[in-house]
């Protein structure tokens, strides 16, 4: 180990440190290892110790912290916070580092996401034009499908209960994902709406940190949920979506808070209402389900899912460990838009291939879009272990859905002008 010389550190770097965490005091440090010991990868990846690099910026170690490759391989999980004994939060420390950078040298494509989502209003550069010709599509899928003529997406409906956010992936490559839940959301009768004008609840800031990018992205879509004076905002299955809704609002809002809820508890409260009914029969392959950090450590949603999950599923079994205490996959905090630390992030992978092949699952709930990406890559890159499907949870309803019979409506039939391919 080299040594530490006083001349070469900055006294001041650990105030100008504490000026970007205001309300976060990372000075409680007791160099005690414990966030070390929490995280599950800092004995799997060179240069991934939270401690170390804590300590670093403490003693004001400034040109040795903005040149430690922690700083972008820290998933921002929290679990390490959750093991300090002073609640130390490491996440928000990178997250304000990486704050300080220089955009244009931001690794990967994360700021470029970040550049169309401001220019377009969506993350995937999606045109208005294409994205209303695609609801138009699923509109008319669905029309078939439930064999409802009269059926009509709720387009820009004012004072509807429940204003629906969801991740643009879902109109430029999976639009079947939305035509899912929207299949749901007719099912249980809800007063919902979908915006023609901001509708992407995903913010690739969240992870860069620069909070000027942050608010340009997210700030329209809370203001277009007040303008449309709905009650709540329901966030689609994916984490960091949820966080920048949840956390960004909680942070920055400054007009008449709204609430905002995952998709998953809106679901479980459906089902316990029995506005969805599901038939208990129709699973019957062994089902874990994978925790997003940002929705259950972050957030505080985890009982939901396997209160909904237990409700339908004969055979569910828990990762070890779960919930609050559960690893993340190794994508978190953008390492999935950082392709430089694919090896990082696959070494990283083999932790949750290995918690997911002890459960015995054939299929995975993965209720977040970047931890899809990242279990559907564990199975290329581990296909020896990795062999289970992964799923959201919506589309594992949807195979155990009861749709009750409407005696006003007759089957539709007619021919879809684009033959049924999702927009790419």
């Amino acid at each position: 180990m080299e040594d530490i010389l006083a001349k070469q550190l900055n006294p001041q770097f650990r105030e100008e440190v504490a000026e970007l965490l205001k309300g976060y005091d990372f000075a409680n440090c007791l160099a005690c290892g414990m966030c070390s010991v929490g995280c599950p990868y800092a004995d799997l990846v060179e240069n991934h110790n939270p401690r170390i690099f804590l300590r670093k910026v403490l003693l004001g170690m400034k040109e040795e912290v903005y040149a430690d490759p922690y700083i972008w391989y820290c998933n921002m999980c929290e679990l390490c916070t959750i093991e300090c004994p002073m609640n130390v939060n490491v996440s928000a420390l990178v997250r304000a580092l990486r704050g300080t950078w220089d955009k244009d040298k931001i690794p990967g494509y994360l700021q470029t996401i970040v550049k169309e989502h401001i220019a377009s209003g969506n993350q995937m550069n999606v045109s208005q034009e294409d994205y209303e010709d695609t609801l138009e599509w699923i509109e008319e899928e669905l029309q078939v499908e439930l064999g409802d003529a009269n059926y009509k997406i709720p387009l820009n409906k004012k004072g509807a209960k429940y204003f629906y956010g969801f991740n643009a992936r879902d109109i430029k490559y999976y639009p079947n994902e939305l035509q899912t839940t929207l299949k749901l959301f007719y099912v249980a009768g809800i007063d919902y709406t979908i915006s023609t004008k901001r509708w992407d609840a995903t913010n690739a800031a969240l992870f860069t940190g620069q909070t000027d990018d942050f608010l340009a992205i997210s700030m329209p879509l809370w203001q277009e949920v007040a303008a449309l004076e709905c009650e709540e905002l329901i966030v689609t299955e994916c984490g960091h979506a949820f966080r920048s809704m949840k956390w960004g609002q909680r942070t920055y809002w400054s007009g008449k808070p709204f609430p905002i809820r995952h998709i998953i508890e809106l679901l479980n409260e459906l089902v316990k209402e029995d506005k969805i009914k599901l038939d208990p029969e129709a699973i019957t392959e062994v089902v874990t389900y994978h925790d997003p950090c940002n929705t259950a450590r972050k957030e505080g949603v985890y009982a939901a899912p396997r209160e909904l999950l237990k409700s339908f599923v004969k055979n569910f079994v828990d990762m070890n460990p779960n919930g609050r205490m559960n690893y993340c996959c190794g994508a978190g905090g953008g390492g999935m838009a950082m392709p430089e630390y694919n090896e990082v992030r696959k070494a990283k992978g083999r932790r949750k291939v290995e918690q997911v092949v002890a459960t015995g699952a054939e299929i995975v709930i993965v209720p977040c879009h970047n931890c899809m990406d990242q279990f559907n890559d564990l199975n290329k890159w581990y296909p020896e272990k990795a062999r289970s499907q992964n799923m959201h949870i919506c589309d594992l309803i949807e195979k155990a859905l009861i749709i009750p019979k409407k005696s006003v409506n007759k089957p539709v039939f007619c021919i879809n002008r684009r033959a049924g391919t999702p927009l790419h």
